[in-house]
């Protein structure tokens, strides 16, 4: 408190072209991580999935998982667009000025990442809230020494998969929006 300067001052050139590249780079690693257990985690939730086997739950966990596809490809396009940040981050960190991207470059860069990441994130949100409700609805409609009798409403393992895949969607977006706007503040400043 007795410091007189600010933490949320600007950042100099030189740090933000620093914070800029570390940004990127911890961003796109994370979100390649977390798309690649979501992406084989799905993959064995639909690989797993007996499909001609016909109950009421086999639509709500279908649709949870075209949610996720959803999800997963447009984590996909995110973490294409957080290259692009770490490209970004080359060019501002070159010697010859004539190639720095322009500040409005630069910001609506940010804004289409952020954009991405948010739209990923109420698709994964949505998509986990609804295969959660349907893993529910499967654990309330019978008493549990009842289910060996009617195998339609036994919770596998393979409807915990799509939940985790939706979960992890939504902390990778989550990270790509914190990331984005971050930068964008530092951008804007």
């Amino acid at each position: 408190m007795n410091q007189p300067e600010s933490l949320s001052q600007p950042l100099t050139n030189t740090q933000f072209v620093a914070t800029f590249r570390l940004f990127s780079r911890v961003s796109f690693w994370i979100q390649l991580f977390l798309g690649a257990v979501s992406g084989i985690v799905l993959l064995f939730a639909m690989l797993g999935r007996n499909m001609s086997e016909q109950t009421n739950n086999n639509a709500g966990i279908g649709f949870g998982i075209v949610l996720a596809i959803v999800g997963l490809l447009l984590l996909c396009f995110r973490i294409f667009w957080d290259f692009r940040y770490r490209l970004l981050g080359r060019l501002l960190h070159a010697e010859n000025s004539q190639v720095y991207p322009s500040k409005e470059h630069i910001t609506q860069t940010l804004r289409i990442g952020l954009i991405s990441s948010l739209v990923g994130v109420l698709i994964a949100f949505v998509a986990s809230e609804e295969t959660v409700a349907v893993v529910l609805a499967k654990t309330l409609s019978q008493p549990q020494a009842m289910a060996a009798y009617a195998p339609e409403n036994v919770i596998r393992s393979l409807d915990i998969f799509v939940t985790m895949a939706n979960v992890n969607l939504i902390g990778a977006h989550f990270f790509g929006a914190v990331t984005s706007l971050g930068l964008l503040n530092w951008v804007e400043d």
